[in-house]
This record gives C-alpha cells, sequence and structure tokens, in this order.
C-alpha cells in the first residue's frame, strides 16, 4: 500500500492476518530440502507427527483441485469482507445525506451547471451504485461457492471419494460437475475481480468529486487535516491526497482484472502454470479495494460542506432556466417552442446580467403571454426542487421517501 494511503488507513480487517500470511520460507522444514510447496510441507509435517500414515494424505487428491479449493474459500470469505465494506460506505453516505436534507447544490452535465438538486439526493445516488456492487460480489461469491475437490490433475479421483460429502464438509453449497472445469475454472476469480473493477470506478468517481469540491474553484467542501496533505514547497496548500490516492486506484484494481483476463484467453484445458498467475492479480485486487472501501468511508465522514457556498452556485448559472419552460409546457406551449422562449429570456438575461428571476412580470410577458405572476413561485431553488416530485426525483418529499426506505 502506498505511503499516503497507508497513513490515514485504519487496523486491518478481523482476521487479515490468517488471510494473508507471511511467505512461505521453507522453516520447519522436513530433512535437508525445503518442501517444494505448502502442500507439501503439510504433508511433511504430518508425517512428522504421525509417521508413515501421513503420507496417505494426497491420496485422491491433486495439487490442481487443492488450488482451486483454497482459492474458492477464500473469495468466499474476502467476498463478505467485501460487502461489509461496502455496506459501512453506505451507511456514512446515508448519515451524511440525512444531515444535509436542506442542503442545495447544482446538480451538472458536461461539468456545467444545469439543475438545482439536493446534496442529500447526490450522495443518495452513491449508495444506489454501491448497492448494485454489493449484489454482484454477493453473486460472484454464490458462483464460487462449488467445491471442486475429488477431481484430481482433470479427470476425477480413482477412489470412490463422496465428494458431497467433501464439499458440505468444508462449507461448499455443493460440488463441481465437470472435473476438467474444476481444475481449470477461474472465472469465479474474473468475476470477483471484475466487482472489485467497478466499485473501485465508483469510488473514483465520489472522490474526483470530493477533489473538485474541495478546491478553490468550487469551494463546496473542505477537508480536516487528518484526511488532507500539506505541500513540500508551498505552505498555502491544502491537498486532498487521500481521495487522489483512491481515484488512481481504480486503475489499478483495472489491471488486475486485464491481467487476468489475458492470463486466460487462449488457454487449452484443463490445468496449465499459466494458472500460477491468479493469485497475485486477485490478492491486490482485494487488498486494494477494501483498503479504498475503509478510506472513502472516513472521507465522506469527515467532509465538511458549505452549505451557503453550495446555494449561490445552485442559483448562478441560470439554473432555473428549466423551471420556466416547464411553466409554459403547463399552460400549453409544446416543449419545445417553450424550450425555445427561454432560449430568449436567458439571453437577455446574459446581456443584462440579471438572474430571470430578478426580470419582471412585464418582461417576461414580452416573451410570452402565457406567464402569470405565480411562474415567480417556480423561479426559486425551493420551487424548483418541489416540481421535481417523482419516483426517484430531487424533490425534498422524495428524498425523505428514499431516506425513510434506504437500508444499510
Amino acid at each position: 500500500m502506498d505511503e499516503g494511503l497507508q497513513a490515514i488507513s485504519p487496523p486491518p480487517l478481523a482476521g487479515q492476518a490468517e488471510l494473508f500470511p507471511p511467505p512461505f520460507t521453507g522453516e520447519g522444514r522436513v530433512g535437508a530440502s525445503a518442501p517444494e510447496d505448502i502442500h507439501m510441507f503439510v504433508e511433511q509435517q504430518l508425517i512428522e507427527k504421525i509417521g508413515a500414515l501421513g503420507g496417505k494424505l494426497h491420496t485422491g487428491r491433486s495439487r490442481n483441485d487443492q488450488v482451486v479449493v483454497d482459492e474458492r474459500l477464500y473469495v468466499k470469505s474476502v467476498g463478505a469482507q467485501l460487502v461489509a465494506g461496502i455496506l459501512a460506505l453506505e451507511s456514512a453516505l446515508v448519515t451524511r445525506a440525512r444531515e444535509q436534507l436542506d442542503t442545495i447544490m447544482p446538480g451538472y452535465t458536461h461539468t456545467q451547471r444545469a439543475q438545482p438538486v439536493l446534496l442529500a439526493h447526490h450522495l443518495l445516488a452513491y449508495v444506489e451504485m454501491l448497492r448494485r456492487d454489493g449484489d454482484r460480489l454477493h453473486d460472484a461469491v454464490g458462483r464460487a461457492d462449488v467445491s471442486p475437490l475429488g477431481a484430481g490433475a482433470l479427470a476425477g479421483s480413482g477412489f470412490p471419494i463422496d465428494r458431497e460429502a467433501l464439499a458440505r464438509d468444508l462449507g461448499f453449497a455443493t460440488a463441481s460437475a465437470n472435473s476438467l472445469d474444476a481444475v481449470a475454472d477461474r472465472d469465479f476469480i474474473l468475476e470477483l475481480i471484475s466487482a472489485c473493477s467497478i466499485v473501485m470506478i465508483h469510488l473514483s468517481r465520489l472522490c474526483g468529486e470530493i477533489v473538485l469540491w474541495t478546491s478553490a474553484e468550487f469551494s463546496f467542501a473542505s477537508l480536516p487535516d487528518s484526511l488532507a496533505s500539506g505541500s513540500s514547497m508551498m505552505p498555502n496548500k491544502k491537498n486532498p491526497c487521500a481521495a487522489e490516492l483512491v481515484r488512481a486506484k481504480s486503475g489499478r484494481v483495472a489491471g488486475d482484472l486485464m491481467n487476468l483476463l489475458m492470463v486466460l484467453k487462449g488457454l487449452p484445458l484443463a490445468y496449465n502454470r499459466d494458472l500460477q498467475e491468479d493469485k497475485e492479480a486477485l490478492f491486490d485486487a482485494v487488498d486494494t479495494t477494501q483498503a479504498c472501501l475503509e478510506v472513502t468511508a472516513r472521507l465522506v465522514e469527515g467532509i465538511q460542506f458549505d452549505q451557503e457556498k453550495m446555494r449561490g452556485a445552485a442559483l448562478a448559472g441560470y439554473t432555473l432556466a428549466t423551471e420556466a419552460a416547464d411553466y409554459l409546457s403547463r399552460k400549453g406551449v409544446p416543449f419545445r417552442d417553450a424550450h425555445r422562449v427561454v432560449g430568449q429570456i436567458v439571453a437577455r438575461a446574459i446581456k443584462a446580467h440579471r438572474g430571470i428571476e430578478d426580470l419582471s412580470l412585464d418582461e417576461l410577458r414580452q416573451f410570452s403571454s402565457l406567464f402569470d405572476a405565480d411562474v415567480f413561485d417556480h423561479l426559486t431553488l425551493e420551487g424548483a426542487l418541489r416540481s421535481r416530485d417523482v419516483l426517484g426525483g430531487t424533490a425534498p418529499v422524495r428524498v425523505r421517501e428514499a431516506l425513510a426506505n434506504v437500508k444499510t
């Protein structure tokens, strides 16, 4: 983990030390030479304890099916941890959304101010993304819940073992249906890393917005000193380095996915030593995603929003123009015509250095006689928000409804 990210990362997850043991060094070896791998090490340790009977441990087994057993057990375990990390970030976002129910900000398209939205609505958009991420991870774990033990090297075991019983003993839902597929399959790892990649893309988008919001150009928010870094040269700087690192690490996890995709491409059945390369991609993707989920949750918990600055930006940029067009449409004007009329109004307001909400009723009627005094009920931030009263909209009543229904 990079030093900058490690500096603000919380302690390792419970049990993480067991999931990521130090590399095997050959200590405790039997005889003059170190065992070839962990499987031989376990067998030699058993022989040392109980004698020649320990040599029967490998009966009906191959390293090919044993390795995949280990990987599937690992995917099941870390999949559950990743889902827990997602739920923790969702909880942080929901908590902040509840705190910011009255905060209005500009919504953007093309990085241009478009229409006012509630900050709570914006934060809940990421909750929806994370919900889907959790579902994808849950599905990936479900498909990893298959025991390959008894598939042997590729053709199945030559001994009458009860593979279903073995699967149950190891906590798997079932046993694999095809021995070749069992030892050659790595798509359960691909699926987990793919899910991690999508998680990281969502974290990158959120952290990218944090970087923008905390810039002087936006000034929508600030980070506490514990979540920012100074400059070695410029004493005025307060850099959102944690958010930048999370944003950058999305490429690393996507790279892990591409790495394993290329390893598997065109690989003939069944086992090939190429598959040894699956572990580095798997471990790195999981480690990185876990750390970034934890850091992003801390960023969400610690960010401080400037409500006045956000409100001012929400009104600037003629963000109420759509409300004026909708007003005319409700009076029976085809929307394309209403759009053209309000475009002319905006052009007039820009030339006069005024907002359209600052124009008088007489000025508005120069463009359409359908404007009445009630138009000014719509040409406010609150009026614009209230008008978006549809399922999934940014109307305060809908956002409160969404918060009431959210489960974290």
